[in-house]
């Protein structure tokens, strides 16, 4: 048996997405780190293992404008490319190829972290066990990260922490319980079929559970077509103790799989004759366990009240997601939601111990109340908390600080490294002296200036209330049909939050006279807000229907309203609008507007945010080449310039076999550009050709003294226009 010591800027314990992203984050802002798990492979209830859809922010669809930037949505995008179909071992291999990309990163797998040495609020050093190579191994470092979920560091660390339900009382939150209790979310096995083709029979073992004992098959959906997730709601254990009755979990959740399996095979009720079971996990999934104490407790009221929190550090989207205790033998329904109007903010406050100077956690272990851990729970949100924390580690030792330092007193050097490593944040404008491209001035070969759609591909009547988000219009018209003379009756509303997509404010309304006939252009006389988003509401009129297009404008969506179906009416907050014509839209002319301006590259947001921002040229038909330019009015020393393109974070991209996403690269990316500077002698000089591209993020690393640098694009990935998010530039 060897021992060993290592010792790294920050030890990571967890490999999971959360501690994915937070090696990657600080090993990318130089620190070195040690990222120990303790299964064989990356991914933790993502991966090959358990075999959970990654969902986050953007909640099936749910929230608009939503999905992650940074590493989670490095990650996102990287497998769309690879692995479109959602093999899990494709998925394996983005996490450990993402990993292994990072030098400073030494990977431990299959590595127990078991004992912590601890003392005055201070650990100092991580002892695990390396299965197979019997490796006893101390891993000391400056600073730590809880990522293991369960929180088994912070634990042996000593640090504060609350497990199950808190009363209604302590937080004054509407969905937790009068009296407090040890109730906790359950955890869960999937199990994955296949057809063969010809008979397969099954003989159910011992322990199956017989399902028609239960309220299973009258409470739960059961299909022969399903798979995986879609059985999320075999859940079981959250009246135990997740971890202390982990064997007698996992034992009971294979026994109603089996019983689920035998049920669908030998009822005689489903079309199963040529399936047979393909998979089936043997790593129960948890939700929950300890939660620990921050100094920020993360509440109901802070995410349903979307608090703008000054040490906003993430954000989140999903509904609060809390399941009956009782799980899968439960006669209620396997979950409640609760949706904020839109993406809601996480505080750095909440990813370091109060008592524990020098521990971080990301993942579901965050200090968070049971119920707002109910949002935060999923796992995109755990990776984007994950890059935080690693950023934050970094930022921290290079400046001498406590995470609460950091968090309370210097928390400028915090927002600025996030702003220049992309991450998930939102309303962070990008203000860093050290990105000279601040002091630019911008110009385009063209931008899209006044935008319209008006090729139409069919009509959709107005069968009921129709939404669409437009942003900062100043006019608008409509293609119609009418099968009579009728009057047609348009709101204007303000979505309250520039995050928001959604009707919550009424400020003006129209009815407009449609005479009879097809393909008229209506104009729509509204008082327009100004700059930012507007949501108008087309209402009901069946004798009008609006003509569709193939295409839609950058930042715009729309949406249909329906009521609730019966199985929906239990959400706390249904979400009567919902998402029609997906990468398509409306024929539509909206007047002159800046949404789309050549000045969005330079600092502002880099993501959607109370618009696109984002420039677009016209269209390539147009202007074939469009270009985008920095200029100066003296030279300056650039050392490198950073290209954040267009991914499209509207497009929903789910791993696992959720759904089929109709293309390997994003067609909003550009596919080839050239990157170029002006001489002394006024030539453009080309830099750097990026050509296949399928990433949002570039760092060109530059040796040049110049007064101008421009991008131009050659060709884009589908899209009918060039898109650019941000364009820096950075000296030495």
């Amino acid at each position: 048996m060897q021992q060993l010591d290592i010792h790294s800027d920050l030890t990571v314990v967890g490999g999971g997405l959360a501690g994915i992203c937070a090696a990657i984050a600080a090993a990318r802002q130089g620190s070195t780190v040690a990222l120990v798990q303790n299964r064989p492979v990356l991914g933790g209830n993502s991966s090959s293992e358990v075999r959970v859809w990654v969902c986050g922010a953007t909640a099936h669809g749910v929230q608009h404008f939503a999905r992650e930037t940074g590493i989670m949505g490095e990650l996102f995008v990287e497998n769309q490319y690879r692995n479109p179909e959602g093999n899990p071992y494709y998925w394996d291999l983005v996490l450990l190829e993402a990993v292994r990309a990072e030098p400073r990163i030494s990977l431990f797998l299959n590595t127990d972290a078991r004992t912590v040495d601890a003392a005055d609020g201070t650990i100092r050093s991580v002892t695990g066990w390396q299965m197979g190579s019997e490796k006893e191994i101390t891993f000391y470092s400056p600073m730590f990260a809880d990522c293991s979920g369960d929180g088994l560091v912070g634990y042996l660390a000593g640090a504060d922490f609350a497990t199950g339900r808190e009363p209604r009382s302590l937080y004054g939150e509407s969905w937790a319980p009068e009296v407090p209790d040890g109730n906790t979310l359950g955890s869960t096995i999937l199990f994955y079929t296949k057809d063969t083709g010809s008979p397969v029979r099954f003989v159910p073992p011992s322990f199956a559970r017989d399902i028609t004992e239960t309220a299973i098959p009258d409470r739960r959906i059961i299909r022969s077509d399903m798979n995986g997730c879609s059985y999320w709601w075999i859940e079981w254990g959250g009246e135990l103790d997740v971890v202390d009755d982990n064997e007698r979990i996992r034992d009971e959740l294979q026994g109603v799989v089996y019983g689920i399996w035998d049920y669908l095979k030998n009822s005689g009720r489903f079309d199963t004759e040529t399936l047979t079971l393909e998979w089936i996990g043997a790593v129960p999934g948890k939700r929950e366990y300890r939660r620990f104490l921050g100094d920020h407790v993360l509440t109901q009221h802070d995410v349903l009240g979307q608090a703008e929190f000054e040490d906003r550090v993430a954000f989140g989207g999903w509904s609060i997601d809390l399941h009956p205790p009782g799980g899968v033998y439960s006669a209620e329904r396997g979950s409640k939601h609760w949706h904020p109007d839109g993406n809601y903010h996480i505080p750095l406050r909440s990813l370091y111990s109060r008592n524990v100077s020098n521990l971080w956690m990301a993942g579901r272990n965050i200090s968070a109340s049971h119920v707002a851990f109910g949002t935060t729970r999923v796992m995109a949100t755990c990776a984007v908390l994950g890059e935080a924390v690693g950023i934050a580690s970094a930022v921290a030792q290079r400046n001498g600080l406590t995470p609460r330092e950091l968090a309370t007193e210097r928390f400028e050097l915090m927002r600025r490294a996030l702003q220049r490593a992309d991450a998930s944040v939102l309303g962070v404008v990008d203000d860093d002296p050290a990105n000279l491209a601040l002091t630019a001035t911008v110009t385009a070969s063209s931008t899209l200036t006044r935008p319209a759609v008006e090729e139409s591909s069919g009509t959709l009547p107005l069968s009921s209330d129709l939404a669409m988000v437009l942003p900062s219009p100043t006019d608008l018209s409509l293609l119609v049909d009418a099968a009579s003379d009728t009057s047609l009756t348009v709101e204007l509303h303000d979505p309250l939050k520039p995050q928001n997509y959604l009707p919550l404010a009424l400020l003006d309304s129209c009815t407009i006279a449609v005479p009879a006939g097809e393909k008229r252009w209506i104009d729509v006389p509204l008082e327009w807000p100004g700059v930012g988003n507007a949501i108008v509401v087309l209402r009901e009129n069946p004798a009008v229907a609006v003509h569709t297009a193939s295409s839609a404008l950058p930042g715009t969506i729309f949406f249909a309203h329906r009521d609730p179906a019966p199985d929906e009416q239990w959400t706390e907050q249904f979400r009567s609008w919902k998402h029609i014509l997906p990468r398509a839209g409306l024929c539509l002319r909206l007047g002159e507007t800046t949404a789309y301006a050549a000045t969005n590259v330079v600092g502002g947001y880099s993501r959607p945010y109370g618009g696109p921002q984002l420039w677009s040229s016209e269209d390539l038909a147009w202007d074939p080449e469009p270009w985008i330019q920095l200029t100066w009015p003296t030279p300056v020393d650039l050392t490198e310039i950073v290209v954040i393109l267009d991914d499209d974070v509207e497009e929903d991209l789910i791993n696992l076999h959720h759904h089929r996403t109709p293309f390997e690269a994003l067609p909003t990316l550009l596919h080839t550009y050239d990157l170029q500077a002006l001489d002394t002698s006024g030539t453009w000089q080309t830099l750097t050709t990026v050509t296949a591209n399928h990433h949002r993020t570039h760092h060109h690393p530059v040796t040049t003294t110049t007064t101008a640098i421009r991008l131009v694009t050659q060709t884009t990935n589908g899209t009918p226009r060039a898109h650019l998010t941000n364009l820096r530039a950075y000296g030495s």
